[in-house]
């Protein structure tokens, strides 16, 4: 796009102009040819005054001979204009430190509820269900713990939420780094060596230079990797290669962004703001990659097609839906990270249940 907007300033003035949004988002839906997203027909007409496709292929029964842009899509079934969406969609990727749905629901004059369900339905976008190669070269190895920290809580608080020492009550996450390279980040269940190995082994290409901490759970993967170890407790760098400093300064990021930003993240949502940290950090503008402002709105943007997230799947009354790959196929542990079950396991970790109002 000759005329792409550079700044939030430009966008919001730009996609304030549905012309323009559709112009934007026709060529990436469908970049040959519009087809009806329901039944794949390309016989189609545009009706102006609605804004809307009409498909003359045969549907089944109860399914619509219209759609809209927002069919298929994250958007859909929502009252919120493109209008408001597309700039949405570009604070939520841009701001270095995420942005608070109350900030949202004031910029946008949606309410924070509204807001709230719009900024998870962008983070489900944000989720990479499939990648495209394993993460290889100097990979580094590293979990962290998510949660309140006790001097910052009312006593009462404190003493229903912290029943122990460590990180008894908060959320564990495994991180996983290429050095100059795209970061991974997984909600687990524990620090156990079987959960750590899986992970590893599921992102990390063998043959690999593996960096991690002296934690036990890493034991027994010198065998597929060269495997190096360092002590924290002694030093934090060792040979001036041996080091996790690449993931500690990406903790140093998130966490700024929860307790700055969000303040407060249930453990059942926390893997959508964990989606929304490394899509930031993987799209930011390097050495290796020149991308700015508009190139990752781009390409988040090329991501809405094919995902929904309605409020009941968001706050665990049903079922929700379970991220797949490019080829169709469930991402591995994802069903089990969608269900309401695996929502309300997290939401037992010393943590008060309901919605996070961040």
């Amino acid at each position: 796009m000759s005329n792409a907007p550079k700044t939030l300033q430009e966008a919001i003035i730009y996609f304030a102009d549905f012309a323009n949004c559709k112009a934007f988002m026709v060529p990436l839906r469908w970049p040959d040819r519009i087809v009806c997203p329901r039944c794949g027909c390309e016989r189609v007409g545009w009706l102006e005054k609605t804004r809307v496709w009409k498909c003359y292929g045969k549907h089944e029964a109860g399914q619509g001979q219209t759609f809209t842009l927002k069919t298929g899509t994250i958007f859909e079934d929502s009252a919120i204009p493109l209008e408001k969406w597309l700039p949405a969609v570009w604070l939520l990727v841009t701001c270095k430190n995420g942005i608070s749905s109350y900030e949202v629901a004031g910029h946008l004059g949606i309410s924070q509820k509204s807001a709230w369900h719009m900024m998870h339905r962008i983070r489900f976008a944000l989720h990479h269900g499939s990648f495209d190669k394993m993460l290889s070269g100097h990979v580094e190895a590293d979990e962290t713990f998510i949660g309140g920290k006790a001097r910052n809580m009312h006593i009462a608080q404190r003493q229903r939420r912290i029943t122990g020492t460590g990180g008894k009550d908060k959320t564990p996450v495994l991180g996983i780094m290429e050095r100059g390279g795209k970061v991974r980040t997984v909600v687990i269940p524990n620090r156990k060596k079987k959960t750590i190995h899986k992970q590893v082994k599921a992102h990390v290409e063998a043959g690999s230079a593996l960096y991690s901490d002296a934690l036990k759970s890493y034991e027994g993967l010198a065998g597929e990797y060269a495997h190096k170890v360092v002590d924290h407790a002694v030093e934090y760098v060792t040979d001036n290669v041996t080091h996790t400093n690449s993931l500690e300064n990406y903790w140093s990021l998130l966490k700024r962004t929860i307790s700055g930003t969000y303040v407060s993240v249930e453990p059942f949502h926390l893997f959508r703001y964990l989606d929304e940290q490394a899509y930031r950090f993987n799209n930011r503008k390097t050495e290796d990659q020149d991308l700015n402002d508009f190139d990752g709105f781009r390409l988040a943007m090329a991501q809405v097609v094919g995902k929904r997230l309605t409020w009941d799947a968001l706050t665990g009354k049903e079922e929700g839906p379970t991220p797949v790959n490019r080829e169709g196929a469930e991402t591995a542990g994802a069903r089990e990270a969608a269900t309401p079950n695996r929502l309300r396991s997290f939401g037992s970790l010393g943590y008060p249940q309901g919605r996070s109002q961040s």
